[in-house]
């Protein structure tokens, strides 16, 4: 069972293809925040915090952040596996920490719960919707640990990979961690709803157009059916988007 189930949102502006893509504008607030409206969404989350880094050139960031009220933990740039356990330290071993990403505006809390409840009901240390081969979209990535394992994995974890992508000591040692996976039937693995290059701001752009609404979080089956209906989109930049 778990106690406290904290997400931790990671964001910076520094990214390399797509500088400053989370303060973007979608729909005439930033793409975090409009991600964070979704995450809002979500019934098994108790807490949100944004972990981003110490370099100036996230102050911003925080500062945007903070105006609105949210909460915010920095740590370092490079080292996010330290920042993750930064932002967790109020967290009882048996607590659980939901990872995701700032890339990712259409998100989906149906999928966000699904996986909580999974590592919840399971009992298992780390689990995520990423299995391989992946069937969800990429965009709506979730990862779900105990706090434990987390802060083993800050203590032991010496490959710079590891670091930089916070889990991968704990799925690359399944004699050490219990993991869990998520699936579902559709083969939608390929499919590309995650913000990383200027045609896939365009895409989640033309998606909020369509389907945002101020009061209620649009579905995945929205997205899926309004790009049935938008050739245009379905392989812009050229990868599946449906």
């Amino acid at each position: 069972m778990a106690g406290m189930i904290l997400a931790v949102l990671q964001a910076r502006m520094s990214s390399t293809r797509l500088p400053g893509k989370v303060m973007a504008d979608l729909c005439g607030a930033p793409m975090i925040l409009r991600q964070i409206e979704r995450l809002e969404c979500c019934q098994r989350l108790d807490a949100l915090t944004v972990a981003t880094s110490t370099e100036p050139s996230d102050d911003i960031l925080a500062d945007a952040l903070r105006q609105f009220g949210l909460p915010v933990h920095r740590g370092p740039l490079d080292d996010v596996l330290a920042r993750f356990e930064g932002a967790a330290a109020a967290l009882d071993d048996g607590d659980l920490l939901v990872r995701l990403t700032a890339d990712c505006p259409l998100t989906d809390p149906y999928v966000i719960d699904d996986t909580v409840a999974m590592v919840a009901e399971t009992g298992v240390d780390y689990g995520a919707n990423t299995p391989d081969p992946r069937c969800f979209p990429k965009g709506l990535d979730v990862e779900v640990m105990r706090a434990g394992a987390l802060r083993r994995a800050a203590r032991e974890a010496r490959e710079p990979y590891e670091r930089e992508h916070v889990t991968p000591y704990l799925y690359r040692h399944p004699q050490m961690f219990t993991c869990g996976f998520l699936h579902q039937e559709a083969d939608e693995g390929e499919v590309r709803w995650t913000v990383d290059r200027p045609d896939d701001l365009e895409f989640v752009r033309a998606v909020y157009a369509g389907l945002w609404r101020e009061d209620e979080a649009f579905t995945s089956d929205e997205i899926r059916a309004l790009v049935r209906t938008r050739p245009d989109l379905a392989g812009l930049g050229g990868d599946r988007r449906i």
